[in-house]
């Protein structure tokens, strides 16, 4: 079998050369939030907003003509008008024609380094329906603090804090560099003191820059993670180094197998581990596409900048249908996959979301990955379905996702922990 040469290819698709928007305005005052996210404003405001079809977001058939009961920042009921029955004095808001899903969760980025700036990529976050995202390895401590904050207009924050990785000299010196068993096992039980969502490593040689974690090395990562509660998501490459990882026990992917396609043994390995889950964290498809969805909210030159990037490239074809034909095998297998977008682009999501559609994924099944699906592998209890309890976290969408997931992108409007994100102007 011939292997695919890896390839300088951005992070994460194309649509990078922007990673930073303008905000305007300054920086709303913050509020302490636990890390459940059970919070409710200072004074209550029960809203129904009816006559639209609800997505829910845990797979099941969509509510058309739904009602959702919004009590404050929570969930108090979602269904049928019919079964739904509102206060009296409640405000109503008819979304009738409009679609409604839980908003979007991210559960691989690598965020800003400083607390304004990671306060800004949280607030285009929620410009674009993302309610939450993990950043995964490459900040330091000192940001930790902002995950036990609310931050009005803001998506949630949480973190691996520092990752695990071989020396890499020439990149970010952020993660932890280890040379021996005992190193892993140091760092990471430095990671639980500081209570860290994740644990994140590297298992990748760059190309045969540098050496990568050897099983003895990850292996005891693995081990002293989870003698300390925490799980293990790996950055992979290879097909081999999946496999080892897999008879180590680590408990996610933050990508797919990328050099070849999958074999019988890694799908064994993968049914013999029903809890795993994957981040596929598609390539750049390599073909030109149309971006004009994003113009609105990109000034001239930021959507210059991706127009140039948006090109056919073949050899980034080649790259993508490994990993898409990698996707469709995990997916048949029923392996539980989330949308991870790598990088800091905000609205990479809803690209993820079309790429996960078209390597065989129903819309559905691209919805629950990103919500339901998201929230689960996060921890983040209140969020990911539209149900009773749950944050009142949606996105009101002028047209249905379940017919073409780019609908995701026509936001008629967001609401996070029940108040409306500003969408006017550039986020």
């Amino acid at each position: 079998m011939v292997l695919f040469s890896r390839l300088p290819l951005p992070t994460k698709k194309r649509y990078t050369a922007v990673r930073w928007f303008h905000w305007g305005g300054s920086d709303a005052p913050i509020e302490s939030l636990c890390r459940c996210g059970k919070c409710c404003p200072a004074q209550a405001q029960v809203t129904v907003f009816e006559g639209g079809r609800l997505i829910l977001g845990d797979g099941r058939a969509p509510i058309e003509n739904g009602t959702l009961l919004v009590d404050g920042a929570k969930i108090v009921q979602a269904g049928p008008a019919a079964t739904v029955k509102a206060p009296t004095g409640a405000t109503r808001v008819n979304l009738a024609g409009k679609t409604v899903m839980p908003m979007i969760l991210d559960t691989h980025i690598h965020i800003s380094q400083t607390r304004d700036a990671i306060i800004r990529d949280l607030k285009q976050r929620a410009y674009y329906g993302i309610s939450a995202v993990q950043s995964m390895g490459t900040n330091k401590f000192d940001v930790l603090p902002i995950r036990n904050e609310t931050i009005p207009g803001a998506a949630r924050f949480l973190a691996a804090g520092r990752g695990i990785t071989r020396p890499e000299p020439g990149r970010d010196n952020t993660p932890y560099w280890i040379n021996t068993e005992a190193e892993g096992r140091a760092a990471v039980r430095e990671l639980a003191a500081q209570k860290v969502d994740i644990v994140k490593i590297w298992v990748d040689d760059r190309n045969g820059m540098f050496q990568k974690l050897t099983p003895a090395l990850y292996g005891a990562i693995i081990d002293e993670a989870h003698k300390n509660g925490l799980r293990v998501t790996a950055h992979i490459f290879t097909l081999e180094d999946a496999k080892g990882l897999l008879r180590a026990g680590v408990d996610a992917f933050a990508h797919s197998v990328r050099d070849r396609d999958v074999d019988d043994e890694f799908m064994t390995l993968v049914k013999q581990h029903p809890n795993l889950v994957v981040n596929p964290n598609l390539p750049d498809r390599g073909v030109k596409t149309d971006v004009s969805w994003l113009k609105p909210s990109l000034t001239p030159a930021e959507f210059q900048k991706v127009e140039e990037e948006n090109t056919d490239n073949p050899k980034a074809q080649a790259a993508h249908g490994i990993q898409a034909r990698n996707l469709a095998k995990l997916t048949a297998a029923g392996v539980k996959i989330v949308v991870g977008t790598d990088g800091n682009t905000p609205w990479a999501p809803h690209v993820e979301m079309e790429d996960m559609r078209l390597a065989g994924m129903t819309p559905m099944q691209v919805i629950v990955a990103s919500t339901k699906n998201a929230a689960e592998f996060l921890r983040v209890t209140d969020a990911g379905t539209l149900e009773t309890g749950k944050s009142a976290d949606f996105i009101v969408l002028d047209a249905n996702p379940l017919d073409d997931i780019k609908n995701t992108r026509r936001i008629s409007s967001v609401y996070l922990r029940g108040v409306p994100v500003s969408r006017a102007g550039r986020p």
